[in-house]
Protein backbone atom coordinates (compact mmCIF):
# COMPACT_ATOMS: atom_id res chain seq x y z
CA UNK A 1 0.00 0.00 0.00
CA UNK A 2 1.89 3.24 -1.10
CA UNK A 3 2.28 5.94 1.53
CA UNK A 4 -0.40 8.88 1.96
CA UNK A 5 0.50 11.95 0.09
CA UNK A 6 0.83 15.04 2.54
CA UNK A 7 -1.07 18.15 1.28
CA UNK A 8 0.13 21.61 2.52
CA UNK A 9 -2.27 24.40 2.52
CA UNK A 10 -1.33 27.26 0.43
CA UNK A 11 -2.22 30.36 1.40
CA UNK A 12 -4.79 32.87 -0.61
CA UNK A 13 -2.48 36.07 -0.65
CA UNK A 14 0.49 34.27 -2.18
CA UNK A 15 -1.13 33.07 -5.00
CA UNK A 16 -2.77 36.23 -5.71
CA UNK A 17 1.06 37.65 -5.42
CA UNK A 18 1.69 35.23 -7.73
CA UNK A 19 -1.34 36.39 -10.03
CA UNK A 20 -0.38 39.71 -9.63
CA UNK A 21 3.52 39.32 -10.30
CA UNK A 22 2.02 37.55 -13.98
CA UNK A 23 0.02 40.14 -14.91
CA UNK A 24 1.91 43.43 -14.27
CA UNK A 25 4.16 42.65 -17.97
CA UNK A 26 1.16 42.56 -19.75
CA UNK A 27 -0.08 45.87 -17.61
CA UNK A 28 3.18 47.79 -17.65
CA UNK A 29 3.27 47.49 -22.03
CA UNK A 30 0.04 49.58 -21.85
CA UNK A 31 1.53 52.08 -19.57
CA UNK A 32 2.58 55.16 -21.48
CA UNK A 33 5.29 57.30 -20.14
CA UNK A 34 4.90 60.87 -21.36
CA UNK A 35 8.08 62.96 -22.46
CA UNK A 36 10.07 64.94 -20.00
CA UNK A 37 9.94 68.48 -19.62
CA UNK A 38 12.62 70.74 -20.33
CA UNK A 39 12.77 72.46 -17.11
CA UNK A 40 15.81 75.33 -17.16
CA UNK A 41 18.41 75.19 -14.24
CA UNK A 42 17.62 77.17 -11.19
CA UNK A 43 18.97 81.02 -11.09
CA UNK A 44 21.89 81.43 -8.68
CA UNK A 45 21.32 85.41 -8.63
CA UNK A 46 18.15 87.71 -9.78
CA UNK A 47 19.31 91.09 -9.95
CA UNK A 48 17.05 94.31 -11.25
CA UNK A 49 19.87 95.55 -13.32
CA UNK A 50 20.81 94.32 -16.82
CA UNK A 51 24.26 93.44 -17.35
CA UNK A 52 27.13 95.59 -19.39
CA UNK A 53 27.34 94.01 -23.01
CA UNK A 54 30.59 91.91 -23.55
CA UNK A 55 33.81 93.35 -23.72
CA UNK A 56 35.43 93.15 -27.10
CA UNK A 57 39.14 91.09 -26.20
CA UNK A 58 41.76 88.37 -27.61
CA UNK A 59 42.45 85.24 -26.95
CA UNK A 60 45.51 84.18 -25.22
CA UNK A 61 46.99 81.30 -26.36
CA UNK A 62 46.77 77.86 -24.68
CA UNK A 63 49.15 77.19 -22.37
CA UNK A 64 48.55 73.13 -21.57
CA UNK A 65 47.87 70.60 -23.72
CA UNK A 66 44.18 69.00 -23.19
CA UNK A 67 43.40 72.48 -21.14
CA UNK A 68 40.09 74.38 -22.62
CA UNK A 69 38.60 77.64 -22.59
CA UNK A 70 36.09 78.78 -20.21
CA UNK A 71 35.01 82.31 -21.60
CA UNK A 72 34.75 85.45 -19.52
CA UNK A 73 31.50 86.81 -18.35
CA UNK A 74 29.92 89.17 -15.84
CA UNK A 75 29.29 88.24 -12.69
CA UNK A 76 27.51 89.76 -9.48
CA UNK A 77 28.39 91.32 -6.06
CA UNK A 78 26.79 93.65 -3.87
CA UNK A 79 28.73 96.90 -4.97
CA UNK A 80 27.72 95.41 -8.91
CA UNK A 81 28.99 93.85 -12.09
CA UNK A 82 32.22 92.76 -12.27
CA UNK A 83 34.20 90.61 -15.34
CA UNK A 84 35.47 87.32 -14.44
CA UNK A 85 38.38 87.31 -17.22
CA UNK A 86 38.31 84.19 -19.96
CA UNK A 87 40.45 81.82 -18.76
CA UNK A 88 42.02 78.32 -19.74
CA UNK A 89 41.39 75.50 -17.55
CA UNK A 90 42.15 71.79 -16.92
CA UNK A 91 38.46 69.68 -17.22
CA UNK A 92 37.39 68.11 -14.20
CA UNK A 93 37.51 64.45 -16.55
CA UNK A 94 38.12 63.06 -20.11
CA UNK A 95 35.38 63.28 -22.15
CA UNK A 96 33.67 66.44 -20.67
CA UNK A 97 32.85 69.63 -22.49
CA UNK A 98 31.58 73.10 -20.44
CA UNK A 99 28.56 74.71 -20.85
CA UNK A 100 28.82 79.13 -20.04
CA UNK A 101 26.41 80.78 -18.16
CA UNK A 102 23.98 83.13 -18.55
CA UNK A 103 22.07 85.90 -17.72
CA UNK A 104 18.19 85.59 -18.74
CA UNK A 105 15.69 88.37 -18.16
CA UNK A 106 12.87 86.82 -16.50
CA UNK A 107 9.87 89.49 -16.14
CA UNK A 108 9.55 92.12 -13.81
CA UNK A 109 12.06 93.92 -14.16
CA UNK A 110 14.60 90.82 -13.21
CA UNK A 111 17.46 89.32 -14.72
CA UNK A 112 18.19 86.08 -13.48
CA UNK A 113 22.19 84.42 -13.78
CA UNK A 114 22.47 80.14 -14.43
CA UNK A 115 25.48 79.32 -14.15
CA UNK A 116 27.73 77.24 -15.98
CA UNK A 117 28.52 73.30 -15.72
CA UNK A 118 30.76 70.55 -17.06
CA UNK A 119 29.26 67.69 -19.10
CA UNK A 120 29.17 64.76 -21.94
CA UNK A 121 27.53 67.82 -24.02
CA UNK A 122 27.04 71.52 -24.22
CA UNK A 123 24.18 72.41 -23.04
CA UNK A 124 22.04 76.06 -23.53
CA UNK A 125 23.67 79.50 -22.75
CA UNK A 126 20.93 81.48 -24.00
CA UNK A 127 22.18 82.17 -27.19
CA UNK A 128 25.02 84.18 -25.72
CA UNK A 129 28.03 84.71 -28.88
CA UNK A 130 30.85 84.36 -25.89
CA UNK A 131 33.36 83.59 -29.31
CA UNK A 132 35.98 81.94 -29.78
CA UNK A 133 33.71 78.69 -30.55
CA UNK A 134 30.86 79.49 -28.43
CA UNK A 135 28.70 80.97 -31.65
CA UNK A 136 25.49 81.10 -29.21
CA UNK A 137 24.50 77.44 -30.16
CA UNK A 138 26.94 74.42 -29.46
CA UNK A 139 31.05 74.91 -29.27
CA UNK A 140 32.94 74.40 -32.22
CA UNK A 141 36.50 75.52 -30.55
CA UNK A 142 37.34 72.05 -30.03
CA UNK A 143 36.67 68.18 -29.67
CA UNK A 144 37.17 64.86 -28.05
CA UNK A 145 39.08 62.56 -30.22
CA UNK A 146 39.48 59.66 -28.32
CA UNK A 147 41.00 60.81 -24.72
CA UNK A 148 42.39 63.71 -26.43
CA UNK A 149 41.21 66.76 -27.17
CA UNK A 150 41.53 68.20 -30.41
CA UNK A 151 41.71 72.04 -31.24
CA UNK A 152 39.50 73.94 -34.25
CA UNK A 153 42.30 76.46 -34.71
CA UNK A 154 40.07 78.29 -36.98
CA UNK A 155 38.76 79.88 -33.75
CA UNK A 156 40.99 78.75 -31.29
CA UNK A 157 44.32 80.66 -30.46
CA UNK A 158 47.01 77.20 -30.24
CA UNK A 159 50.91 77.43 -30.71
CA UNK A 160 50.68 74.28 -33.03
CA UNK A 161 54.80 73.94 -32.25
CA UNK A 162 53.61 72.52 -28.89
CA UNK A 163 50.32 71.38 -29.73
CA UNK A 164 49.67 69.38 -32.50
CA UNK A 165 46.38 67.61 -31.67
CA UNK A 166 44.45 70.12 -33.98
CA UNK A 167 42.10 70.61 -37.06
CA UNK A 168 41.20 73.59 -39.29
CA UNK A 169 36.75 73.70 -39.54
CA UNK A 170 35.72 76.85 -40.48
CA UNK A 171 32.80 78.50 -38.10
CA UNK A 172 29.78 80.21 -39.78
CA UNK A 173 28.80 83.02 -37.03
CA UNK A 174 25.23 84.93 -37.76
CA UNK A 175 24.21 87.66 -35.81
CA UNK A 176 27.22 88.23 -33.67
CA UNK A 177 26.37 90.67 -31.00
CA UNK A 178 27.47 91.77 -27.81
CA UNK A 179 24.24 91.42 -25.82
CA UNK A 180 25.10 89.41 -22.77
CA UNK A 181 21.56 88.28 -21.95
CA UNK A 182 18.46 86.03 -22.70
CA UNK A 183 15.19 87.49 -22.74
CA UNK A 184 13.73 90.82 -23.21
CA UNK A 185 15.41 93.16 -24.92
CA UNK A 186 17.85 90.95 -24.90
CA UNK A 187 18.94 88.30 -27.53
CA UNK A 188 15.59 85.86 -28.05
CA UNK A 189 17.08 82.35 -28.17
CA UNK A 190 15.39 79.24 -26.77
CA UNK A 191 16.80 75.63 -26.19
CA UNK A 192 17.15 73.34 -29.34
CA UNK A 193 16.08 69.60 -28.88
CA UNK A 194 19.74 68.87 -28.39
CA UNK A 195 19.97 71.68 -25.74
CA UNK A 196 17.13 69.88 -23.65
CA UNK A 197 18.61 66.31 -23.94
CA UNK A 198 22.21 68.07 -22.62
CA UNK A 199 20.42 69.65 -19.95
CA UNK A 200 18.91 66.67 -18.38
CA UNK A 201 22.13 64.74 -18.42
CA UNK A 202 24.56 64.18 -15.48
CA UNK A 203 26.37 67.43 -14.69
CA UNK A 204 29.63 68.43 -12.66
CA UNK A 205 30.00 71.90 -11.11
CA UNK A 206 33.16 74.37 -11.82
CA UNK A 207 36.59 73.02 -10.32
CA UNK A 208 38.27 74.58 -7.41
CA UNK A 209 40.41 76.55 -10.03
CA UNK A 210 37.35 78.40 -11.51
CA UNK A 211 36.05 78.95 -8.28
CA UNK A 212 39.24 80.58 -6.91
CA UNK A 213 39.35 82.49 -10.33
CA UNK A 214 36.02 83.82 -9.47
CA UNK A 215 36.43 84.72 -6.13
CA UNK A 216 39.87 87.06 -7.15
CA UNK A 217 38.06 88.51 -9.84
CA UNK A 218 35.44 89.92 -7.04
CA UNK A 219 37.97 91.26 -5.12
CA UNK A 220 39.95 92.96 -7.41
CA UNK A 221 38.20 96.56 -7.86
CA UNK A 222 39.50 96.75 -11.50
CA UNK A 223 37.30 94.80 -12.69
CA UNK A 224 33.78 96.66 -11.64
CA UNK A 225 31.80 97.74 -14.42
CA UNK A 226 31.29 101.22 -12.70
CA UNK A 227 35.24 101.37 -12.41
CA UNK A 228 36.21 100.06 -15.97
CA UNK A 229 32.73 101.29 -17.75
CA UNK A 230 32.57 98.21 -19.78
CA UNK A 231 36.32 97.73 -20.54
CA UNK A 232 38.39 95.53 -18.75
CA UNK A 233 41.91 95.87 -18.50
CA UNK A 234 41.95 92.17 -17.61
CA UNK A 235 39.73 90.68 -19.85
CA UNK A 236 41.38 87.09 -20.33
CA UNK A 237 43.87 85.54 -18.79
CA UNK A 238 45.89 82.11 -19.75
CA UNK A 239 45.38 80.33 -16.38
CA UNK A 240 42.85 80.81 -13.70
CA UNK A 241 43.73 83.67 -10.97
CA UNK A 242 46.65 84.65 -13.25
CA UNK A 243 45.90 88.60 -13.47
CA UNK A 244 49.17 89.62 -13.65
CA UNK A 245 52.23 88.92 -15.85
CA UNK A 246 52.47 87.84 -19.38
CA UNK A 247 49.69 86.72 -21.78
CA UNK A 248 47.14 88.83 -19.77
CA UNK A 249 44.86 90.32 -22.33
CA UNK A 250 42.98 93.62 -21.77
CA UNK A 251 39.60 94.53 -23.31
CA UNK A 252 39.36 96.68 -26.53
CA UNK A 253 39.21 100.66 -25.08
CA UNK A 254 41.33 99.84 -21.71
CA UNK A 255 42.76 102.18 -20.12
CA UNK A 256 46.45 101.28 -19.33
CA UNK A 257 48.49 101.32 -16.51
CA UNK A 258 49.88 104.51 -15.98
CA UNK A 259 53.43 105.73 -15.16
CA UNK A 260 55.86 108.82 -15.41
CA UNK A 261 58.32 109.32 -18.32
CA UNK A 262 60.96 112.14 -19.05
CA UNK A 263 59.86 115.16 -17.93
CA UNK A 264 57.10 114.29 -15.61
CA UNK A 265 54.26 113.00 -18.45
CA UNK A 266 52.21 110.44 -17.70
CA UNK A 267 52.36 107.84 -20.25
CA UNK A 268 49.76 105.09 -20.60
CA UNK A 269 50.52 101.69 -22.12
CA UNK A 270 47.82 99.97 -24.63
CA UNK A 271 46.22 97.07 -24.29
CA UNK A 272 47.41 93.67 -26.66
CA UNK A 273 44.28 94.56 -29.20
CA UNK A 274 45.31 98.78 -29.05
CA UNK A 275 49.22 97.65 -30.17
CA UNK A 276 47.87 95.31 -32.96
CA UNK A 277 45.23 98.54 -34.35
CA UNK A 278 48.47 100.64 -33.80
CA UNK A 279 51.03 98.55 -35.76
CA UNK A 280 48.17 98.25 -38.43
CA UNK A 281 48.04 101.60 -38.56
CA UNK A 282 51.04 102.47 -38.88
CA UNK A 283 51.45 99.92 -41.93
CA UNK A 284 48.69 102.13 -43.73
CA UNK A 285 50.33 105.09 -42.79
CA UNK A 286 53.58 104.21 -44.31
CA UNK A 287 51.62 102.67 -47.58
CA UNK A 288 50.96 106.20 -48.77
CA UNK A 289 54.93 107.59 -48.24
CA UNK A 290 57.16 108.40 -51.15
CA UNK A 291 59.96 106.37 -52.06
CA UNK A 292 63.43 107.84 -50.00
CA UNK A 293 65.00 108.57 -53.41
CA UNK A 294 61.73 109.79 -55.01
CA UNK A 295 61.27 113.47 -55.88
CA UNK A 296 58.85 115.60 -55.96
CA UNK A 297 57.50 117.51 -59.03
CA UNK A 298 56.67 121.17 -57.32
CA UNK A 299 60.16 120.76 -55.58
CA UNK A 300 62.02 120.17 -58.66
CA UNK A 301 60.45 122.96 -59.96
CA UNK A 302 61.81 125.02 -57.22
CA UNK A 303 64.72 123.94 -57.30
CA UNK A 304 64.94 125.03 -61.04
CA UNK A 305 63.59 128.61 -60.72
CA UNK A 306 66.34 129.33 -58.09
CA UNK A 307 69.03 128.13 -60.16
CA UNK A 308 67.51 130.52 -63.12
CA UNK A 309 67.49 133.38 -61.15
CA UNK A 310 71.18 133.05 -59.97
CA UNK A 311 71.78 132.90 -63.54
CA UNK A 312 70.30 136.20 -64.58
CA UNK A 313 72.18 137.68 -61.50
Amino acid sequence: MPPPIRTRPVSFRIVALAAVTILLPACAAQVRVAAPVYVPPAPVVEVRVAPPPLPVYVQPPCPVVGWMWTPGYWAWAPAGYFWVPGTWVAPPRVGVLWTPGYWAFVGGGVYAWHAGYWGPHVGFYGGVHYGFGYTGVGYFGGRWVGGAFAYNRAVTNVDVAVIHNTYNQSVNSVNVTRVSFNGGAGIRAVPTPQERVAEREQHLQPTAAQRQHVQQAARNPALMAGANHGHPAIAATPRPGAFNGPGVVRARGAGGSAHRGAGGRVHRGAGNLRRRSNAKSAAHRGHGKRKPGAKHKSARKHRGAKRKQKQKE
